[in-house]
């Protein structure tokens, strides 16, 4: 009977504000939509850096004059270092035929080179594409070296824009739930103001705390809950219709983005939207209902 009593208390209350109530479904729908969005851009980046730094080569550019021993010595040199995984030796006719592949769209770029104007290189993998700078030292003055080029410093760039966007997405969403939170107390206050008189009648005939309290944090819970269900219809709207869709030629790109990635967000967003409206909703009477 009090369960009955607290659930049908809590319908009434939602009905009873149901602007105030819409207002704060609303505000906290995009606060856990943004949150979720944010774990998945954090959960994608790191993907995206997984994905790439094991692709990751370092180029070292041969000299046009390098002789044939320079040449071997320095390959020798790099099969027998520990921090290097793999070694690729390319020379000028596979530079040639790489070039052509890379710009076949500017045939004019194409015919002005010749295979003998490209230099030879070494492709090499590392086995931490984070020790860089480490080969880069320990090559760059070896004879008959020209030049080291990193994918990784091109990467990092990208890295820390979509780092840079992962941030703005997090305090956006940390902005918006603030602003769910003082709704939420807003809404908790006046519905335990518009209920003033029914709460100290139950004051009077010795009603617990617990029970008082109950249909108001539920109120809040609900709020929370149904607009985390919002904010995973609008993860499940921009996978469909963005990423599916408009940002698809992109695939190849970024690194996609799972259907189970998006349900695994939920709890997360459910418990943020239902812990966080409910410890609000309790503070709030505790401090301005003094029950």
């Amino acid at each position: 009977m009090r369960m009955k009593y607290v659930l049908s208390e809590v319908l009434v209350g939602l009905w009873r504000n149901v602007t105030m109530t819409v207002a704060m479904i609303i505000t906290m729908a995009v606060s856990l939509t943004m949150l979720g969005a944010s774990g998945l851009m954090y959960q994608q980046v790191g993907d995206m850096k997984d994905l790439y730094y094991k692709n990751i080569q370092v180029s070292i550019f041969l000299k046009t004059d390098v002789s044939e021993q320079q040449r071997d010595d320095l390959d020798a040199k790099l099969k027998s270092d520990p921090l290097v995984k793999e070694v690729l030796y390319v020379n000028k006719d596979e530079a040639y035929k790489r070039f052509q592949e890379m710009y076949q769209d500017a045939p004019d770029l194409v015919n002005a080179v010749k295979a003998d104007q490209l230099p030879e290189s070494f492709r090499i993998k590392l086995v931490n594409p984070e020790q860089y700078k480490t080969i880069y030292d320990q090559y760059k003055d070896t004879e008959g070296v020209d030049e080291i080029v990193d994918q990784s410093r091109l990467l990092d760039k990208i890295f820390d824009i979509l780092t840079a966007i992962q941030n703005i997405a997090l305090a956006a969403a940390i902005v918006m739930a603030v602003a769910a939170l003082l709704l939420v107390a807003n809404t908790i206050q006046v519905a335990a103001y518009s209920k003033r008189r029914e709460v100290a009648v139950m004051k009077l005939v010795g009603a617990s705390n617990w029970f008082i309290q109950a249909p108001f944090v539920l109120e809040a819970v609900v709020a929370g809950l149904i607009g985390s269900l919002l904010g995973l219809i609008a993860l499940i709207g921009a996978k469909y219709f963005l990423f599916d869709g408009s940002l698809q030629a992109l695939r190849g790109l970024l690194s996609p983005i799972q259907w189970s990635d998006i349900f695994l967000m939920f709890p997360l967003m459910a418990g943020v939207g239902g812990l966080v409206s409910a410890v609000t909703a309790w503070v709030t009477l505790r401090f301005y209902l003094r029950v």
